[in-house]
């Protein structure tokens, strides 16, 4: 499938920001938006999660999400993409990807963690491949 085309500015946003609202359904059809950290890498999203959380159990029946960054104070600046998530069996911890670990080094540590304690923790990769972006 075709890479989604990010206009360099949204890049910049992507690899600065910290927070993005991760929103899965749960089976009952309620939308749950939930802030994660995340690595933009390559067109993806990359994120890690504890492994038994709603988000995961949501994504395993339904993998079409959204994603959405913080906007402006006036409601400008709005990014969201749409998107299918995938759980990667297997997948590579956090510390295998430096520039999360770097992006993050402070939050991680003010959780009282070390890169290699969250890892264990947020054992669970999961990955979202961008379908359509919407932003003004």
């Amino acid at each position: 499938m075709e890479r989604l085309s990010v206009p360099p500015a949204i890049e910049s946003r992507l690899r600065r920001e910290w927070i993005a609202w991760f929103t899965t359904v749960r089976a009952d059809g309620q939308p749950q938006p939930v802030p994660v950290w995340f690595l933009w890498e390559d067109g993806w999203f990359v994120i890690f999660s504890q492994p038994r959380t709603q988000k995961l159990r949501n994504i395993r029946a339904n993998p079409r999400v959204s994603l959405h960054l913080n906007s402006d104070a006036r409601g400008s600046e709005v990014v969201r993409f749409d998107g299918v998530a995938e759980i990667v069996p297997d997948g590579q911890p956090a510390t295998a990807f430096p520039a999360m670990i770097e992006k993050y080094r402070e939050g991680i540590r003010s959780l009282g963690m070390t890169p290699e304690s969250f890892a264990r923790e947020y054992s669970v990769q999961i990955r979202v491949r961008p379908t359509r972006l919407m932003h003004w």
